[in-house]
């Protein structure tokens, strides 16, 4: 009996193998195509000229702009095309005789043309960089879990060619015989180590990877005086005109802005305690040294167990004033040298948390857990927000985090936290959402914030995301097909007997009153899914909200994942749109896509 129905499911598997593509064109993409074609069967170039300027809002004067643009992707290539939707198929008809109904929706699922966002620089990048939000790493140096795993510059390579922007190391001396005398690890923990030179270089050789824009290395300093300076001299040989030496740091009103830094490395730490060294003076103990072999595996263990436990606590992050580790014998000359690299100082995190916000003629950068953040949140928002118009703010998961999960990114962002700061190593929505906000202007790392939280104008209330605020925006999205799952997995990845069951998941996630959930109805036994459905969102601060976008198979039991996206709202190009999808790492498909429309309509058409 069992034989008999697993021979019926196949014969109902290939039956339908061949209906896949027989599902209805949406009738908005035919009305656009014989409205611009003139009721033609082909759309000649200067019809698709005219489709390009008035329906999808490019900036293209002429046919002979247009040619160049063509030409340009016919010999780049699409890094997500399918045979059907092979540039140099479409470069072809466009030069010929112009392109056919199914051939222009060809044309629109090239995500390299017809992409949902800018691909280049398109914000200023002239102002403070107080003003961005800036793509930030935790901890950068961890393959795994934050208690265990291996430290290694391979994560560190992951993330400056995804474009991250800050980069973590925690500095250690080191007692192994090697030349470096510093290690990078994560203290008290089980973590394996890793020489602080290999880490450099490698940031060195993919800093500018992605992005000219600067690298900053934040640095948890567990070091003595000597350490620091053998680090100095370490940095300064490895990263040479790279490294940035700031004017003044102790009289720095201003950050320099992203695009006076451009291919420039920063330092950003707390500054070395200096002293006077004197008899009279008691031999500071060592508030982070490394213990003893003999000493350490138990102790280490125990230390970081019960660190965890602290609410919000994880002490190798906060910036403390004095945690800096020194030499029994001082050594001014090598803290001077050091300090001459900080250009971002962190702050004092002593007192209570209207003593940290409060203003100061000097720009520092002040680190808060998660926990802190959110408690400090509740009561001084409005402060929160005006520390961030100048200052930096830091925000790190809290210590409980293990396993390297993240938290959800809106908790700095919405109070103006430029850097809020990632396990790039914990895959999942909360970090989805952060590559969603990374891919505004150009992918750079660099986001300019809102006015806003930038700004506060005279006799205007500070920005508080908790207010009830009117609709600025309504953001229409329609779902119109997908396309790229037979390319890029096998025939019985998601269904052994039969082809998949698609549905697409649209959520908005922003302020709380712009949260929406809403997904399209499932397509049964189709590897080529149409639904043209339209979702609408009124929207109170769009500038801050992002789009996500997943598609699932829907099963009897859990539904299979089958790709995902998300892309921030005030990016959204509008028009129809080709908007490659991604696996749950972040990495993206060879050809899984999904053909959409965005419309816009602002608050004086509500």
């Amino acid at each position: 009996m069992k034989m008999e129905t697993c021979k019926m499911k196949m014969l109902n598997f290939l039956a339908k193998k061949g209906e896949v593509n027989k599902a209805e064109t949406p009738l908005d993409l035919k009305e656009a195509f014989y409205e611009f074609a003139r009721g033609g069967n082909h759309m000649k170039k200067d019809q698709l000229l005219r489709f390009m300027v008035e329906h999808q809002g490019e900036n293209i004067r002429t046919i002979e702009d247009l040619d160049k643009i063509v030409e340009k992707f016919s010999q780049v290539g699409s890094s997500s095309s399918s045979p059907k939707t092979c540039p140099t198929r479409i470069v072809d008809l466009y030069n010929k005789q112009g392109l056919s109904l199914n051939d222009f929706i060809d044309f629109l699922l090239l995500h390299d043309f017809n992409g949902p966002l800018k691909d280049e620089v398109h914000h200023d990048m002239n102002a403070p960089l107080s003003h961005y939000f800036i793509y930030t790493g935790h901890n950068s140096y961890l393959t795994g879990n934050q208690l265990t795993s291996e430290s290694s510059d391979e994560p560190i390579i992951e993330a400056l060619k995804q474009g991250v922007r800050v980069i973590e190391l925690d500095l250690w001396p080191s007692k192994s015989p090697t030349k470096d005398g510093i290690k990078v690890v994560h203290g008290r923990t089980f973590t394996t180590p890793v020489a602080v030179t290999k880490c450099l270089k490698s940031i060195k050789e993919y800093a500018f990877y992605k992005s000219d824009y600067p690298v900053i290395l934040t640095l948890e300093d567990h070091l003595t005086t000597k350490h620091q300076d053998k680090f100095a001299e370490m940095a300064t040989q490895i990263f040479g005109e790279m490294l940035y030496f700031p004017h003044h740091t102790n009289q720095m009103t201003e950050f320099p802005s992203p695009e006076s830094l451009k291919k420039r490395i920063i330092i950003s730490t707390k500054p070395p305690k200096e002293y006077i060294h004197s008899d009279n003076i008691s031999k500071p103990v060592p508030n982070g040294s490394e213990l003893s072999k003999e000493e350490s595996r138990g102790k280490e263990l125990s230390d970081s167990l019960a660190k965890l436990k602290i609410e919000g606590r994880n002490a190798s992050d906060e910036d403390h004033e004095d945690t800096n580790t020194r030499d029994n014998k001082p050594n001014q000359l090598g803290a001077r040298q050091y300090k001459h690299m900080i250009t971002i100082l962190g702050g004092k995190a002593k007192g209570s948390m209207m003593e940290r916000l409060k203003e100061d003629t000097k720009v520092r950068r002040l680190s808060l857990s998660e926990k802190k953040l959110k408690s400090a949140s509740e009561t001084y928002g409005a402060e929160l927000i005006r520390f961030t118009q100048k200052n930096i703010l830091r925000v790190f998961p809290k210590g409980e985090r293990v396993k390297s999960s993240n938290f959800r990114p809106y908790l700095g962002w919405l109070y103006g936290a430029q850097m809020v700061a990632f396990n790039m190593q914990g895959h999942g929505k909360s970090l989805r959402l952060m590559q969603g906000m990374f891919r505004a202007n150009g992918g750079c790392g660099y986001v300019k914030k809102p006015k806003f939280l930038i700004q506060t104008p005279p006799h205007e209330e500070v920005f508080d995301p908790k207010r009830k605020m009117p609709v600025k925006e309504i953001l229409k999205v329609k779902v119109y097909k997908g396309d790229g799952w037979s390319s890029d997995f096998s025939a019985t990845h998601f269904d052994r007997f039969s082809p998949p069951d698609f549905y697409t998941k649209v959520c908005i996630f922003g302020v709380a009153a712009d949260s929406y959930k809403m997904r399209t109805s499932v397509k049964m036994d189709t590897w080529y899914p149409v639904w043209d459905e339209e979702f609408e969102f009124s929207l109170r601060v769009p500038e801050l909200a992002l789009l996500q976008i997943e598609v699932k198979d829907k099963d009897k039991g859990k539904d299979d994942f089958a790709g995902q996206t998300c892309l921030p709202v005030s990016e959204l190009r509008h028009g129809f749109r080709s908007v490659p999808l991604h696996d749950r790492k972040g990495k993206k498909h060879k050809s899984v896509k999904l053909l959409m429309r965005f419309k816009f309509e602002t608050s004086n058409k509500l």
